[in-house]
């Protein structure tokens, strides 16, 4: 019996940590594309690409996962450029892409 409890604790924690981890990717996606669309550049593949994860502590003290996001974009339809998303929970703390969307994007996202 107690093996049977243990199994389904750690299928609730998997269930939840799987669904916080596409959460987070959804956000980066969401973010991605709307600094593509703020660049008025293309956003390639249409995709997210988990890059890290870690712990670190967040503004309130309590331990959260940092996790970061790739990204590719084009200017021109001809070249290839990679853009990167840092979320802490589901708060954007770092963003690198198009140029001329990184402060718009940034100023339009609530809880920054």
């Amino acid at each position: 019996m107690p093996t049977l409890l243990i199994l389904m604790i750690v299928g609730v924690i998997a269930f939840f940590t799987f669904s916080a981890a596409r959460a987070a990717a959804e956000r980066a996606a969401e973010i991605g594309r709307d600094a593509c669309l703020a660049a008025g550049v293309q956003w390639l593949d249409q995709s997210m690409h988990a890059t890290g994860m870690r712990l670190r502590r967040k503004e309130d003290g309590w331990l959260g996962f940092e996790r970061s996001y790739r990204f590719d974009y084009s200017e021109d339809g001809q070249d290839r450029h990679i853009g990167r998303i840092v979320l802490l929970g589901d708060k954007l703390i770092g963003f690198s892409g198009p140029s001329r969307a990184a402060q718009a994007v940034v100023r339009s996202f609530p809880g920054n």
